[in-house]
């Protein structure tokens, strides 16, 4: 391989990975969340009272993420939990009124930008795009590293720096 396409190929990772840093940064300044944090309050938005479980699962994150997450937006007093009034075994999570207003603050996340993007080209470009990223993390040895399906670089239930 030319120097020059291995040269271009890496500042297009690191173009990526700059966008991916200041998308956070820019949701951090606005909102004070992290973009997992932002998914997990809209998801429970989006459907007015929920369960942890069906969070987890809408946006396929793990059930401990989630929690992890639930507690720090409740710490901030985004969201409750309550105890499902038909049913004392089921949590329910609803957003404040704070937690609605960080929403209507956020910036559009990254992800939401690249999906409608993304779902939008041809199926073979799609494909393409997957092949040479999934190639991609196998030159850099991150075929094993779990990740959800978010754009963000840091562990999603973590604390925002």
């Amino acid at each position: 391989m030319e120097p020059q396409i291995t040269d271009a190929t890496l500042r297009a990772i690191r173009r990526i990975l700059r966008a991916t840093d200041q998308g956070g940064r820019k949701l951090a300044a606005a909102t004070g969340l992290t973009p997992s944090q932002l998914m997990v309050l809209q998801q429970i938005e989006r459907t007015g009272a929920t369960t942890p479980s069906a969070v987890a699962g809408a946006l396929k994150f793990g059930q401990a993420t989630v929690t992890n997450i639930v507690d720090r937006l409740e710490e901030a007093g985004l969201a409750t939990r309550q105890r499902n009034d038909r049913d004392k075994r089921q949590i329910l999570l609803r957003a404040t009124a704070r937690g609605k207003a960080i929403l209507e603050a956020a910036p559009d996340l990254l992800q939401e930008r690249f999906r409608d993007r993304f779902e939008a080209l041809p199926a073979w470009e799609q494909a393409m795009i997957l092949a040479a990223l999934e190639r991609l993390g196998q030159l850099l040895d991150a075929t094993d590293i779990d990740a959800a399906p978010l754009i963000d670089s840091g562990v999603i239930d973590r604390a925002l720096e």
